[in-house]
């Protein structure tokens, strides 16, 4: 009788120790999507991202034409080395340079293939990278706001299969979204229309 009396007054004690624990433990949310398309620093670095884009671009532009001269000056080649009207000595001296002209041309075909794989990596990785320096900032200033709020935790309300039900009054968002713009140029604090970053919803 002593040890069932001991036990249900055990299991009373850890239940009283658990509601005091959730009692005290305060819950904000925060909209991760919201705050890192609103950040100033998200469409600096979409513009950052934009601009390298256009430069890879454009050289793979130059590239790209250099080759359709190459083919051009190949096929003439081409035409001339089977031209009745050269001599014998001259059509072969152009069947060589046309050789040598496809040798050029499947060289420069390889490497504009490589170039563009090497650029959309480069992209892709700096493209992580800021992403990465991103959330950093924005989950240092949550983590300051809750702080001062004294909240004990923060969800991200942006990750709608994670809660049922998120009550808008514990929304920090906005007060994160302001420290982080505080400092912001005038014409960045904006958000992007169409940005090229994004972030999952499913980050803590």
């Amino acid at each position: 009788m002593k040890t069932v009396r001991l036990t249900v007054l055990t299991m009373l004690a850890l239940c009283a120790m658990s509601f005091s624990a959730a009692a005290q433990t305060k819950l904000a949310s925060v909209d991760l999507k919201k705050i890192f398309t609103g950040y100033w620093k998200t469409k600096q670095a979409n513009v950052a991202l934009e601009n390298r884009q256009t430069e890879l671009r454009k050289e793979m532009k130059d590239m790209a034409e250099g080759l359709d001269k190459a083919q051009t000056d190949y096929k003439q080649l081409l035409d001339q080395a089977n031209d009745p009207a050269l001599s014998a000595d001259e059509r072969e001296k152009r069947k060589q340079s046309g050789a040598a002209k496809k040798k050029e041309i499947d060289t420069t075909r390889t490497t504009l293939e490589q170039f563009q794989r090497q650029a959309e990596a480069q992209l892709s990785d700096e493209g992580q990278r800021m992403r990465g320096n991103l959330l950093t900032d924005i989950q240092k200033a949550v983590a300051d706001k809750a702080k001062a709020g004294g909240y004990t935790l923060v969800v991200n309300a942006a990750n709608a299969e994670a809660f049922i039900y998120v009550s808008s009054s514990a929304d920090i968002t906005e007060a994160v979204l302001a420290q982080l713009n505080a400092g912001a140029p005038i014409d960045l604090t904006k958000p992007a229309s169409s940005a090229a970053l994004n972030v999952s919803t499913n980050q803590p």
